[in-house]
């Protein structure tokens, strides 16, 4: 008897383990990754720039809610939402409440795929087949039919009367306290919203330094703005890979990014030049897949620094 069911048993109780800790403690085990990236001209100060992506908001998400609201005590000197703020149709005054007092300093956001349109329920092993095919959001898949439209307008309509730069397919500038940051961005590509022919041209003169935003980090998007010369890309949409392996790490990005940059600080090539990379892996999740493994919610404050 013991030999017959002792194996089946002992990994099923691992298994409700592993999934009573991914969803009950790990996704709101909310945490604060902090990079150095070289960036600035010399003999240019520090600026610390706080990253918040993939928030996924659904009402009720109280921890969630307090966590980012304390993040203004870090005290940025600008923030730069990379998107997917909702989960929930009826999530945006909660996710408002929760970057309110962050939308108190200068900053800069993109929309992503989430922003537009509300979850659907999909079966989690899909990401490894379409990772397998090439294949993800509408590169490469169907239209999606009957989709639920959130009520992105009115996140935009708070992020502009904030103050906060709209980057979508866009560009514009944030003046500091003695520097002048020129910022290009896209829709998002997981979507094929975005049109980089319509900002292409490169950093722009006159600006201390020029940064590009995009929600998800597929490779034209990063090979475009690698060639334009930007120094930094900011980029969310992967999670981290949410479900991970210990000591292994992800096994889906959920875009053509090799799982070797899904989150982090890395660098990218393209056209002879070399760009920083930084992916946040996000702080929240798909409401239909409320879980995490390996893989903390986080968001990450970018302290740069003069090159060498």
């Amino acid at each position: 008897m013991r030999a017959r069911y002792g194996v089946p048993l002992t990994l099923t109780a691992v298994g409700a383990a592993g999934l009573a800790y991914a969803a009950g403690f790990e996704v709101r085990s909310f945490r604060l990754r902090r990079v150095t990236v070289p960036v600035l001209p010399r003999g240019m100060r520090p600026l610390r720039v706080l990253q918040v992506s993939d928030i996924h908001m659904v009402r009720g998400q109280y921890k969630k809610q307090r966590w980012l609201q304390s993040l203004a005590g870090l005290r940025p000197d600008f923030v730069i939402n990379t998107g997917d703020n909702l989960s929930d149709p009826e999530g945006v005054p909660e996710a408002l409440d929760a970057l309110g007092p962050l939308m108190e300093f200068p900053g800069a956001y993109v929309f992503g795929s989430n922003d537009y349109y509300g979850p659907r329920m999909r079966n989690p092993a899909r990401y490894l087949v379409e990772r397998i095919q090439g294949r993800h959001g509408l590169n490469g898949n169907a239209p999606v039919v009957g989709a639920i439209h959130n009520p992105w307008e009115e996140l935009r309509d708070a992020f502009d009367a904030a103050g906060w730069v709209g980057l979508s397919n866009t560009r514009g500038r944030l003046k500091l306290e003695g520097v002048e940051i020129a910022l290009t961005g896209l829709d998002d590509p997981h979507i094929k919203r975005d049109r980089y022919a319509e900002v292409a041209g490169g950093p722009e003169s006159g600006a201390d330094l020029s940064l590009a935003v995009v929600h998800a980090p597929y490779l034209r998007s990063l090979d475009a703005f690698t060639a334009d010369g930007y120094p930094l890309i900011l980029a969310g949409h992967t999670h981290g890979g949410q479900l991970c392996i210990p000591f292994y790490g992800a096994l889906v990005t959920n875009c053509d990014i090799d799982t070797d940059r899904v989150k982090g600080l890395s660098t990218h090539t393209a056209a002879g030049r070399t760009s920083f990379l930084h992916v946040s892996a996000g702080c929240g999740t798909n409401r239909y897949t409320p879980v995490r493994f390996a893989c903390p919610p986080e968001a990450t404050l970018l302290t740069l620094t003069a090159r060498d």
